[in-house]
């Protein structure tokens, strides 16, 4: 019987929380993984509510996945207020720490990476539309109908666990090449960011599931 790996999460929407449930079946489902993976997973924006209604005992690390939505004021202001809040949850009396999954523009990028590159900088959200309906060949109208749940959890069942490790070495080269180009890497209350697009630590997080339930890369 195979033990199992606990791992807590916040997320800002029904996207992310339909991701990370796939991702837990699915190591759980496969004989080559040598844990289980247990996700203790909600939907909340606020990091610092959510950490504020957890029961835990001793060191707990929380992973918040959200996106930066743009380089307008009003979201800069939320994704550095986001920051701020994770920070404070480690302040409560609970030994909690949040790690930063941030995903920008969306978390949409996080899901092209499993079947394709996405490189590009983009100006708008629903300009993943295309690169989404090519990678799953798909036939979306609308980022709100690929976003439905039937939908989204279609493409789910298109993915396996060797796209997830695709996905997190195509986020890392990601990473890489804006290292490369020398574009400057922001800090706030400790978290690390690109303000340029893509970029994303969502790979990071995954990487750390992956490697913690002993995910084997090959699978064929």
């Amino acid at each position: 019987m195979r033990l199992s790996k606990q791992f807590f999460f916040s997320v800002e929407g029904e996207t992310e929380l339909w991701y990370l449930q796939w991702l837990s079946r699915s190591i759980n489902a496969s004989e080559r993984a040598t844990f289980k993976a247990s996700f203790d997973c909600k939907i909340e924006k606020d990091p610092l509510s959510r950490a504020k209604g957890m029961s835990v005992l001793g060191k707990t690390i929380v992973s918040h996945i959200f996106d930066r939505e743009s380089e307008e004021l009003v979201h800069v202001q939320q994704f550095s207020t986001t920051l701020e809040r994770m920070k404070k949850a480690q302040y409560i009396g609970k030994a909690i720490t949040y790690k930063l999954g941030y995903s920008n523009f969306a978390f949409d990028l996080w899901m092209i990476l499993h079947k394709a590159d996405c490189n590009r900088a983009l100006n708008y959200r629903h300009q993943y539309l295309e690169p989404i309906n090519r990678a799953f060949n798909e036939q979306f109208p609308s980022m709100k109908e690929y976003k439905k749940e039937d939908n989204f959890k279609r493409l789910l069942g298109k993915l396996t666990l060797a796209d997830v490790w695709v996905a997190v070495d195509r986020a890392e080269r990601i990473m890489e090449r804006n290292r490369e180009n020398g574009f400057p890497l922001q800090r706030h209350c400790g978290y690390e960011y690109y303000t340029v697009n893509p970029a994303l630590s969502v790979g990071e997080i995954v990487k750390n599931i992956l490697e913690g339930c002993d995910v084997p890369r090959d699978f064929n």
